[in-house]
């Protein structure tokens, strides 16, 4: 029961088949529009029922367990998950993407999720999974994206600089001052999206969580205490996160003779 004597409103199976409906007027402008989108509409859809309603399940379970090992676990498979996804996107890559992104998403999110979960919400015990699945989840989800955008950024910028590079390189530069321009570029467009958020937050934008909690009955005042403390926490994961992966990719562009990677000429 929240403030005013209001609690949330359970969501029946027969409204939540009535929801298609909003899934059948978007095929339908597909359709329309000769998009060519429907069958990938309606599998989304279909998967995406499906995968929640696993989830749900799953966490049910979880969370009667109430064991701080499996919740590690967990966390480390969705940020192998979320590594993976992140890294679908890059082309050409130096290194293998796959694990400088899970290097990346399990640092920032193990530090910046421990201090939210431990410091700021404070759950008694420290791992209630109640509190660290969703939390991680919410970090793990943003700064996938973020690594993604900085990562094929710096790579798209210094494959197409090269030759800006070399002579930067033969005048004297480490490899560092060489494309430093360049990774300031990848880590603002990483970074963007989540700067973004954060500016039109509460004015153009209610975000999930807050929007979740309202409809559950919670005072839109403790509400939005919540959702600052998850922008800001998802703000410094995506940050961290993409200077990490940023940080660890560039130098696999140079050899150890501070030149440019024969490679990156046979990716180009």
């Amino acid at each position: 029961m929240g403030s005013g004597g209001y609690s949330y409103i359970e969501i029946s199976y027969a409204q939540l088949l009535l929801s298609i409906i909003l899934v059948l007027i978007t095929g339908i402008i597909s359709a329309l529009l000769q998009l060519g989108l429907i069958k990938s509409l309606l599998w989304g859809t279909v998967r995406a029922f499906v995968q929640l309603t696993l989830i749900g399940y799953v966490l049910s379970f979880i969370f009667k367990l109430d064991n701080w090992a499996v919740i590690l676990l967990i966390i480390l498979l969705m940020c192998y998950i979320a590594s993976r996804e992140a890294s679908r996107r890059i082309k050409k890559p130096m290194v293998k993407p796959d694990a400088v992104s899970f290097l990346a998403l399990t640092a920032s999110t193990f530090l910046v999720g421990m201090i939210v979960v431990v410091f700021i919400v404070a759950p008694d015990p420290w791992y209630t999974p109640q509190v660290m699945i969703p939390i991680f989840g919410m970090i793990l989800g943003n700064s996938m994206n973020g690594i993604a955008l900085a990562l094929d950024r710096m790579y798209g910028e210094i494959y197409g600089h090269l030759d800006e590079v070399e002579q930067l390189l033969a005048l004297g530069a480490t490899p560092f001052e060489a494309v430093r321009d360049y990774v300031k570029e990848a880590l603002r467009a990483g970074m963007t999206p989540t700067i973004n958020s954060l500016m039109v937050v509460g004015l153009v934008s209610l975000p999930g969580m807050m929007t979740g909690q309202i409809l559950a009955g919670m005072d839109p005042a403790v509400a939005v205490r919540y959702q600052f403390v998850v922008m800001v926490m998802i703000a410094a994961a995506v940050a961290m996160g993409c200077l990490i992966i940023v940080g660890l990719s560039y130098r696999s562009m140079f050899n150890e003779d501070m030149a440019l990677n024969e490679k990156l000429y046979r990716n180009n």
